[in-house]
Order: structure tokens, then sequence, then C-alpha cells
């Protein structure tokens, strides 16, 4: 296993950042700790690191009990989301500079150095200094910098979080292809939901200092363990119960909806039961039929790819639709037009807290 939390708790006053994690890390595997600002997940990651000290539990790292180890002696590389860069130093003195104080032999320095600037796409750019670099050349510089002592662990917290949407976009595919080529266990840290559908091989989704669940992204996404979890990843819609689509006893409930806790029940009565659905699972139709209600169109968003349309059901709430342009084409829908819409598949929660985004 090549990292493994038991029970950790982290306080700070009377602030509980981390409340009895436990959690298992693949040697190999790139995880991505998912959650809200005040989750939690920069604090886990940092007691990885040796950064902060658990109050309670352990860490162990390729087996071996690191819980109160120094920061050196756990091999860990630790990227920062503002690169940490030396100013004064240049690419390669930057990249060497952990090689040097652990007194590697120079030739051994200078092979490594050349070795990771290629291996990071900044060939040619070893003399030049960060102010002379672009956000996700930086980025690429620290991350060889860790990379340098060939750590048996490389974390990273929210890397990506200073740059902008399109260098984001294209260190995500970099990243990836990175992972596949040094095959570290890699640990980041990120608030950014599809960041981490898209890089991670697992994702841990934190909130309120707990895991709530941890899985693939298509577990995460398509069989989501809490009301929270289903809110955070995506996209959805959040509804009391609505007459019509669910009904209570209907035969309906039995081919299209999920239901997440034993307690749950469908009556509208139960003010702690919240309909979820995704807004790529709503039909939009122009003739009624068991199970759709109606609706009137509000808003239609081109979006390129899809198209979004904003509903408003009898009762005044509110649903959004995605539509792909197939979908669309025939429908032509316009704002006040009348529609009936129909889930296509919902879950039930009875655990519907706010959600923190």
């Amino acid at each position: 296993m090549g990292i493994s939390v038991q029970a950790v708790s982290k306080q700070f006053g009377s602030f509980r950042a981390i409340d009895n994690v436990s959690l298992d890390i693949k040697t190999g595997s790139l995880v991505a700790l998912l959650g809200p600002s005040g989750s939690g997940k920069s604090t886990l990651l940092r007691m990885i690191a040796g950064l902060e000290t658990p109050d309670t539990g352990q860490i162990y790292l390729t087996g071996e009990e690191a819980t109160y180890r120094k920061v050196q002696e756990r091999q860990i590389g630790f990227v920062f989301q503002h690169y940490a860069l030396f100013k004064h130093l240049t690419v390669r003195q930057n990249v060497a500079f952990a090689l040097e104080i652990r007194k590697v032999p120079k030739k051994r320095i200078r092979d490594r150095v050349e070795e990771l600037i290629n291996l990071v796409q900044l060939t040619g750019l070893g003399d030049r200094y960060p102010s002379q670099l672009s956000g996700g050349q930086r980025q690429r510089v620290a991350l060889a910098r860790a990379l340098a002592v060939q750590p048996r662990v490389l974390l990273l917290d929210e890397p990506f979080g200073a740059l902008d949407a399109k260098v984001r976009k294209e260190l995500r595919i970099w990243l990836r292809n990175l992972h596949h080529e040094v095959n570290v266990t890699t640990v980041f840290v990120t608030h950014d939901q599809e960041e981490a559908m898209e890089v991670s091989d697992e994702i841990v989704v934190m909130n309120q200092g707990r895991v709530e669940q941890v899985g693939t992204p298509a577990e995460i996404y398509d069989n989501p363990a809490s009301s929270f979890v289903m809110s955070f990843i995506g996209p959805v819609n959040v509804l009391p119960p609505v007459p019509g689509i669910i009904p209570g006893n209907s035969k309906l409930l039995e081919k299209n909806i999920t239901l997440q806790h034993s307690s749950d029940r469908f009556s509208p009565a139960n003010d702690s039961v919240r309909v979820f659905w995704r807004p790529q699972d709503v039909l939009v139709q122009f003739h009624p039929e068991e199970g759709a209600v109606p609706a009137q169109v509000e808003r239609v968003i081109h979006l390129g790819w899809e198209i979004q349309v904003e509903l408003a059901l009898e009762s005044g709430q509110q649903v959004t639709a995605h539509l792909s342009r197939e979908a669309f084409e025939p429908l032509q829908l316009k704002p006040k037009q009348s529609v009936y819409v129909k889930p296509k598949h919902v879950k039930v929660f009875s655990d519907a807290p706010a959600i923190a985004r």
C-alpha cells in the first residue's frame, strides 16, 4: 500500500479540520482529494507530507509508520499552488537545488536535471529565471524540482489553481501523461470537480473534515453515496417530491428511481426527502405521458456542444435540462413555450443538507 491513513484527527483551536479519517491509497495511483473550502483536504495532504502532525491516528508510507517523521525523512515531493520557486535561481538551478543539498555528485546532478527538464517539456529553457516563464512553465519547474530526488510519494496542493482555464486544461493532460511515465504515487488537492474527474484514477470526496466517498470518477458520479456527493460532483436539480413524478407508491418508482437509504419515504409530507436528477437526465417533450409534468421554458442557452434549457414547473420550482444538439433540433424550444418534463432517472436522499460550493 502506498499511503495508509488510520483514524487520523486534527484540531486547530475549536475547529476540527480532520475528523477520524481513514484512507488507503494504492502504490502508483493518481488520487484526487476533492471538496469545498474548509473540507480538510489540504490539512490531510499536509499531514501526509509531515507539515502538520495529527492529534490522533497513524500515517504509513509504503508500509512504514511515518506519523512523527520529519519532512525530509519521508521521501516526499511537495508542489505548492504558487510554485515557491527561488526567483534568483535559473530553471536548472531550481531543479538541482534539493540534489545539491544532499551532496549528490555534480555529474549525476547535471544528468538528472537535464533528464527532468526534458521530461517536463522545458527543453532549451534551463537558463531562464522564473520571471521569464509563463505560469504553466513555472508549475512544470516546480514539478521537476519535486521529482528530482525521486520521491516515493508526490503531493500537489491545488497545483493549477493559480492558472487560467486554458493553461489548467493543458496541464491536466500533461500531468496525467507525466504520471504514467514516472509512476510515482501521486495525491493532489483540488476543489475543481472537472479536474478531479479528468486527471485521477480515484477520487476522495471530503466534507467537513470527513471522507464522504472514495471511488473511481465513474463510481462517484453514477453511484454517489450521499446527497452531498451528488450535489458536489456535477450539476444537479434538487427538488422536494414532485407530484406526478414522485407520487408515493407509483409503479414508476420501481423503474427509474434509485433509493439511497432504506429509511427514505416518497411522501410529500416527508420534508427531509429530496429528489436529485441530473440535467442530462431531463426529457423535454410536447405531449403529456405518465411521469411527465407541465413546465414552461424560461431561457435557452446555447453552449456549443449542448443546449441548456431553464424551465419552471407549475409549482414554481426550477429545473435545468441539458440537451444535445441532436435532441434540441426537432424541439426548437423558445422562452414562454409550454412543455412537459420527465426524468429518465432520479435518485432520492433523505440526508439533504445545504451544499457548500
